[in-house]
Formats: structure tokens, C-alpha cells, sequence
């Protein structure tokens, strides 16, 4: 099954280079959604399990069970026919050079992180402190990869019961950044989750750093866990549950490790804008001793 390896890796070149997966797709007769399978979800699972030791028919057919649109026999019948297509295209080395290069590798990184984030996708409950009162909030998330496989999907419900739905960058397996807009365009107002991966599949926790702005549009950062809920990635399963405060007095058992990681005074970091026509190191000072109330 060396042909699958190489067509991987072919794909792979190609996208670095700058071509368009809808350009891949119509230079060899695929459909884009197929092709977008094949590259995100097919041949990935394949190679972990390859590299895991399984035997390659085994490996197959299981990454063929994980989607719904790429047959066995169609693929293995065009795999030659694919591998010499996908080498007789070459990129555009005339184009003309990215207006912006760091726009290009975030767009590039969104799409690559589509073949990682199946260890990933699910249903997560999360915990982290509360920017209103000292109480615990619980907020699910839904990861999974967009409907046409072009980036990773992230939904998000707050306390408030409002849905937000943003982008995620999975990278090498090490971290991931998760980003949202919570106001409605065009104003813009981010919050951006920074989240640890470890060096296992499917992992059940995520812990990181979640950062946006207060009541007052001043920054803060403080700890944050994903706990793994379900794998689901259906979004009526997501719209089921519900965000909401746990204050001190309620915690149960089973959620207050998760309050005493996330909601301790070492785990809430902010920032201040303090009025002052000087704006020298005596600043600084009234600043921290302001944020100590």
C-alpha cells in the first residue's frame, strides 16, 4: 500500500505549495468533498494505524468506516490512475507572492488541522472561573471538522445559553488554539482558548489558558479544562446541554477537583487601563494594588 503513502504525502506537497484542494480535486476528476475524505480522515487514520502495527487491509478498512463517501473498491481501483495525476500536477511557481504570508500560514494551518483533530472531535464540558463571582462556570464545546473538511469547527455555549461558533488550529499533536468572536460583526471582540495536548490518542482531559476581555473590555487570562462529555459531533447533542455557575456551596464531588485547579487566586490573571495623565512606573504600582480588591 506504498501508493497511499505517496499520494499522503503528494497531497500534502501540493498544499504547502499553495494549490487549492477544489484545484486537486478538479485536475483529477474527484469530487472535493471525496478528495477532502481521503486526505483528512482516510488516509491519516490508515498511516496511525499502520504505524501502530496494524495490518494494512485492517488499517483500510477501518479509516474507509470513518467516513461515508470514499468506497473500497473505487479506491483501490483509481489508485494508480490518482498517484499519476496527483504527480503530473505541479504549483503555479509563477503566482504572485502572498500579499500577506502570515494570513496564508493561518489559512494553511486551519486546513492541515483537519486531519488532526479526529483524536480531538467530541463533546467537552468545560470548568474555569467565573468573571462575575468566584463560582465555577460549566460551558460545553463541540470540536469536529466542518462540513466540506476545510477547517476544524469549534461551538461554544455559554453561561448566557448563547451559542457561539468559532475556529480551532490543532498542531502536531503538542497544542491547539481555539478562537471566537462573542459579539455580534462587525465588532470584534475575541476570546481564545490555548489548550495542551498530550502525547496519547483520544484523551479524555484538555487543560489550558483562556483569554478575553472583562465586563470592563480589559484583559484576562485563568486556567481551563475540557473534559471529554461524548464523542459525538452532532450538533442537536451539542444544543441539549446547557452552560451554568456552580457556586461554592453547590460543588459536588465529582467537579471539585475541577473547581480547586481552575478557580484559585493563583489562577486568574487581568489587567487594567488606570486613569492618569502621567502614565509612569508609579502607574504600575497602583495598578497591581488596585487589582488585589
Amino acid at each position: 500500500m506504498n501508493d497511499l503513502l505517496d499520494i499522503y504525502k503528494r497531497i500534502e506537497y501540493l498544499r504547502n505549495q499553495g494549490v487549492k484542494m477544489k484545484e486537486i480535486a478538479d485536475y483529477t476528476n474527484m469530487a472535493a468533498s471525496v478528495l477532502s475524505s481521503l486526505y483528512s480522515s482516510v488516509l491519516p487514520t490508515y498511516l496511525s494505524g499502520i504505524n501502530k502495527g496494524e495490518n494494512e487491509e485492517d488499517a483500510l478498512d477501518y479509516a474507509l468506516s470513518q467516513v461515508n463517501n470514499i468506497s473500497k473498491k473505487r479506491l483501490l481501483g483509481n489508485l494508480q490512475e490518482l498517484k499519476t495525476q496527483l504527480f503530473r500536477l505541479e504549483p503555479n511557481t509563477g503566482a504572485e507572492e502572498k500579499a500577506n504570508p502570515f494570513l496564508n500560514m493561518l489559512t494553511e494551518e486551519m486546513q492541515n488541522s483537519v486531519q488532526e483533530v479526529y483524536n480531538y472531535s467530541g463533546i467537552y464540558i468545560s470548568y474555569s472561573l467565573s468573571s462575575s463571582s468566584h463560582s465555577l462556570k460549566v460551558e460545553p464545546y463541540l470540536i469536529s471538522a466542518s462540513e466540506n473538511n476545510s477547517y476544524v469547527r469549534v461551538m461554544h455555549m455559554n453561561t448566557y445559553n448563547t451559542t457561539h461558533c468559532g475556529i480551532g488550529m490543532f498542531s502536531n499533536h503538542q497544542n491547539a488554539y481555539i478562537m471566537f468572536n462573542e459579539r455580534e460583526m462587525p465588532q470584534m471582540a475575541l476570546f481564545t482558548i490555548y489548550l495542551q495536548l498530550p502525547m496519547y490518542d483520544f484523551p479524555h482531559m484538555l487543560k489550558g489558558l483562556y483569554l478575553c476581555l472583562d465586563y470592563n473590555r480589559n484583559p484576562i487570562a485563568r486556567r481551563i479544562l475540557f473534559i471529554k462529555h461524548s464523542d459525538s459531533t452532532n450538533i442537536d447533542d451539542f444544543l441539549l446541554l446547557k452552560g451554568r455557575l456552580v457556586s461554592p456551596e453547590e460543588l459536588t464531588d465529582d467537579i471539585r477537583p475541577y473547581y480547586d485547579y481552575t478557580c484559585q487566586p493563583g489562577d486568574y490573571i487581568k489587567t487594567c487601563n488606570v486613569p492618569s495623565p502621567l502614565l509612569n512606573a508609579k502607574d504600575l504600582d497602583r495598578e497591581k494594588r488596585m487589582l488585589e480588591i
